[in-house]
């Protein structure tokens, strides 16, 4: 081999040499792009558990039972508010890189204010990412995955949506326990109740009570343990009436001054629930100050407020604000129940 065959050959071997560590490195920087935008979670059935905790403190672990969804092992969980977070899980997607001149900042900001999210299969952890602000558009959100092989995040954020939705992500993952918990307060079925106590304090013949003997027999009586005679059709509405009756917002804690002052005054109705267990469960009610100063429409001034109030209830432990449009139908009188007269022709 002459001198000028040699040179040809090592350079045509070190362009090789390049060739090979030039596609190499792109396959890399391919896979770890690939990588750092695989936010998804495909078979959302498989999912046993998902922790979400913000900067504030707050943190919420919802698993799945044999009872459904719970939230700190403590109360059920919505079910909207589980469905909106398993569809996120299974369908989010980029939308779009972080631009270089905008990466810094989104993660300085996400660094302060984004949540944290892991999931879990089993007792393995299978996710983990940081949900974080909305894009200018209002139609994304920006977020960061961890490489859980090396215990440390990607490099680069990115802005993530839901295809076909429109709207940021961060309101579907909830790190607050009050805003998983089922807003349910009552749910009775006629074969669960024995007794039912209604009680106006301060207007006691308004009060009555209802026995529930059996599913076909039952029991009106005034305050004073008087039997009444009462309309069997509106009696078994009104036992209806008992199921799946929710509050509007929990309020427990928020206003401790508020909640003692209503504590020491009595609450305008009392509504006593005796099981089949005769365990009783009692649901306090207290009139919300009128914030307003007429009625816009009828130009009345009202001393409460006409469409909110307040329910105390869980042994006094929980606060709740409720609507008289929901719960108006269970604070009525015993004349409610009047059998219709007859009039002779």
């Amino acid at each position: 081999m002459n001198k000028k065959n040699s040179v040809i050959f090592i350079v045509l071997f070190l362009l090789i040499l390049v060739s090979v560590w030039v596609y190499r490195s792109k396959s890399k920087l391919s896979t770890v792009d690939e990588d750092s935008r695989n936010f998804r979670v495909k078979d959302t059935a498989s999912i046993t558990k998902i922790f979400i905790a913000d900067k504030a403190g707050d943190q919420a672990v919802v698993e799945r039972t044999s009872k459904g969804w719970v939230v700190n092992q403590k109360y059920p969980c919505r079910a909207e508010a589980i469905l909106n977070l398993l569809e996120v899980i299974k369908n989010v997607e980029v939308k779009m890189a972080v631009p270089n001149s905008m990466k810094k900042n989104v993660i300085k900001f996400m660094a302060t204010n984004a949540l944290k999210v892991e999931i879990y299969s089993g007792d393995e952890k299978i996710k983990q990412y940081y949900v974080g602000h909305e894009t200018d558009d209002s139609e994304s959100s920006y977020m960061l995955l961890t490489n859980l092989d090396e215990d440390k995040n990607y490099d680069s954020p990115y802005a993530c949506f839901i295809p076909g939705f429109k709207g940021f992500l961060l309101p579907r993952y909830i790190a607050k326990e009050t805003e998983w918990r089922d807003r349910v307060v009552m749910n009775f079925s006629p074969p669960q109740i024995k007794q039912i106590n209604v009680i106006y304090p301060q207007t006691p013949d308004s009060s009555f009570s209802i026995d529930v003997m059996d599913a076909k027999f039952f029991k009106l009586k005034d305050n004073k343990a008087k039997e009444l005679a009462f309309d069997e059709v509106k009696m078994r509405q009104y036992l209806v009436y008992f199921q799946n009756i929710s509050y509007e917002n929990l309020i427990s804690g928020r206003n401790k001054k508020l909640q003692d002052s209503l504590l020491k005054v009595k609450p305008f109705v009392s509504i006593q629930i005796v099981g089949q267990d005769f365990k009783t469960k009692v649901f306090d009610f207290y009139r919300k100050a009128f914030t307003g100063d007429v009625n816009p429409e009828l130009g009345v001034k009202y001393p409460y407020d006409p469409d909110r109030l307040f329910l105390n209830f869980d042994d006094k432990k929980e606060w709740a604000l409720i609507q008289y449009f929901v719960f108006g139908k269970l604070l009525i009188g015993p004349n409610y129940f009047s059998p219709k007269i007859t009039v002779k022709k």
